[in-house]
């Protein structure tokens, strides 16, 4: 009898340790890919600040190249000119200026997504310009929080959608809390909760977790009667 058990006591670890594995390669591969999506946003924002640095410094150019147009009643010349400049101007839309160029990226960009998408955002956010997190985990942990938000808020109906983010210093760690509405009922926020949580949104949930673990900071999720709430602190 004990012959028979042995193999198959091997064939379901074999099995288990195969699931395993490939668990493992996959999940690195999605952070792989995850993380070239988030340096490509962290590169747009840097070429927008550039953009503006280099308007900014053509300022004065500008103001005399519309002033010779007037002096010499060139009126349709100097429309022309201002429609230019404001192209140029609408082309940049950073809602923030945290502090922090990294936090910036993807907040700019996951934020003007989630407007276009017609969910009302409430936002404040001061972040220091040094940080102890990796600009990799950093933009991680945000781009991650909000991509949830905007999920949960596109089952709910459109005039109930909205999220808050506030990120600020507290007690020497930083402190992220983002709220949004949510049609889930969900009594226990556990591991359990994560695995259920399939594709993207429970990936985007296992790399909060580990990085929140990785700099020994706290996460406390809250799922209330049409909202969810996620808390974060990093130690700085």
């Amino acid at each position: 009898m004990i012959f028979l058990i042995i193999p198959v006591i091997l064939l379901a670890t074999a099995a288990y340790l195969l699931y395993r594995l490939y668990e493992h390669i996959y999940e690195r591969r999605i952070t792989a890919y995850q993380n070239k999506l988030l340096k490509n946003e962290v590169e747009e924002v840097h070429n927008l600040y550039l953009t503006m640095r280099g308007w900014r410094h053509d300022y004065h150019n500008h103001m005399q190249s519309l002033k010779a147009y007037l002096a010499m009643d060139s009126l349709k010349e100097a429309k022309e000119y201002l429609d230019k400049l404001e192209q140029e101007l609408d082309d940049i839309n950073l809602l923030f200026n945290t502090g922090n160029l990294n936090a910036d990226a993807v907040l700019n960009s996951k934020i003007s997504l989630a407007l276009k998408k017609g969910i009302r955002v409430d936002y404040k956010a001061a972040v220091p310009e040094i940080l102890p997190v990796s600009e990799i985990d950093l933009c991680a942990v945000l781009g991650n929080l909000i991509d949830n938000a905007v999920e949960s808020c596109e089952k709910v109906e459109e005039d109930s959608r909205f999220i808050r983010l506030y990120i600020g210093t507290l007690r020497s760690q930083l402190y992220v809390s983002v709220s949004n509405a949510t049609n889930e009922h969900v009594r226990k926020l556990d591991e359990e909760y994560i695995t259920a949580k399939r594709g993207n949104h429970g990936h985007g949930l296992k790399r909060i977790n580990r990085v929140v673990e990785k700099y020994g900071g706290y996460i406390n999720r809250k799922n209330e009667p049409g909202v969810f709430v996620t808390e974060i602190m990093l130690p700085l």
